[in-house]
């Protein structure tokens, strides 16, 4: 019986309204690579992760991938009212990354600040709403 010290996580959901926008935007913006594209019942299978972390992928996932109704009906009500789902990435510098994706036209959802937690961080959202924010340890 599993007691939790084996898991790992491997698959994080995101919710977009168009896998192709969501594509654009999450490797040509984000700068993030392809590890899976292919059909899936309901649609498509697609996801992105990490260059050098081969072990997460995070599923452009669109409400018509749901099999169950209610389900579907309730990822869209949330796509309808933005997503606020939530990524978080570290970086060698966010001054860097903050310019690069505001050069490249990402919504700005807070700029660059140093928090008193120890990071220098930044906000961005993605065309659904979703929270993708950015952070370097401070000294």
């Amino acid at each position: 019986m599993s007691n939790g010290k084996d898991l790992a996580l491997s698959h994080v959901a995101i919710l977009v309204g168009d896998q192709d926008q969501a594509l654009a935007f999450y490797r040509d913006v984000i700068g993030l690579e392809v590890r899976q594209d292919m059909p899936f019942p309901g649609g498509r299978w697609l996801t992105v992760g990490p260059v050098g972390q081969p072990g997460i992928e995070f599923i452009l996932e669109n409400p018509g991938m749901n099999p169950n109704d209610e389900a579907r009906a309730a990822a869209e009500a949330r796509l309808a009212s933005g997503a606020q789902g939530t990524l978080i990435f570290t970086t060698e510098s966010a001054d860097a990354t903050f310019a690069r994706l505001r050069d490249a036209g990402a919504e700005v959802e807070q700029e660059l600040v140093d928090q008193p937690y120890g990071v220098r961080d930044c906000g961005f959202a993605d065309p659904w709403g979703n929270h993708i924010r950015f952070s370097q340890p401070l000294g």
